[in-house]
């Protein structure tokens, strides 16, 4: 992998991509997401058929350097999510960085649709959601361990989830979707950075990476640029 903005670089190991990816510190939200030169963010359902082996890299070194993980139900499911473990190579990561081999995932559901028997429904997960979810469902998941979070009336108040979320430690995420999280959160205006792995492939189809209309359009900043085998691994501030 190398570098071809701000500075040229060749052969980026690891550590120089936790190095290119550094966050400052405090409160950060940044999104994750792999998408084809038109806009689409799966193949037949997952994000695989749009990845690389660069993508996977970054990918980790993003969750490496995170906080927790921040991830709508639905891609979740779709996806397979399972809890972040210190023998993954996630987690390897995150210890040879200083950092605990393990992170949370944070999983946004208006329904609180996470269910006891659920791969993630384990005590190191967090469920966000709402006062208008099922209380039986929220009882239910909560008997098995994982921490629920009511933010929000009849919808998920991601700007309090996130307050709330930080003041249990969680204060730099990683986003990796899907697509209607991302169009919330940016209607929210709590995106601080936008890391877009774009694809050299035209799928065709609906599943695009913003689902609907924006109070306003974002102009993100382009902060760098990472190239491996024709993907190009962007890096945008997301100013609120």
């Amino acid at each position: 992998m190398r570098r071809l903005h701000p500075s040229n670089a060749e052969d980026l190991s690891d550590d120089d991509l936790a190095a290119a990816y550094a966050l400052p510190p405090g409160r950060f939200v940044r999104v994750d997401f792999v998408t084809s030169l038109d806009g689409a963010v799966t193949v037949d359902g997952r994000s695989a058929g749009l990845g690389s082996p660069g993508d996977k890299r970054v990918f980790r070194v993003l969750r490496a350097l995170a906080d927790g993980v921040l991830v709508g139900h639905g891609t979740a499911a779709a996806e397979g999510y399972r809890p972040v473990s210190a023998d993954s190579a996630v987690g390897r990561l995150r210890a040879a960085l200083g950092r605990p081999g393990t992170a949370p995932v944070v999983v946004v559901s208006r329904r609180a649709s996470l269910a006891p028997g659920d791969r993630l429904a384990v005590p190191s997960t967090v469920l966000v959601t709402c006062g208008a979810a099922d209380t039986a469902r929220r009882a239910a998941v909560a008997g098995a361990g994982v921490e629920v979070l009511v933010c929000g009336d009849d919808d998920v108040d991601l700007p309090l989830a996130l307050d709330r979320l930080a003041d249990r430690g969680l204060a730099q995420l990683v986003c990796e979707g899907g697509p209607a999280l991302l169009t919330a959160a940016l209607a929210a205006g709590v995106v601080d950075e936008l890391d877009l792995t774009v694809s050299p492939a035209l799928v065709g189809g609906e599943g695009r990476l913003v689902t609907g209309a924006l109070p306003a359009v974002v102009r993100p900043r382009l902060l760098q640029v990472l190239e491996e085998d024709g993907v190009l691994f962007t890096r945008y501030a997301v100013d609120r």
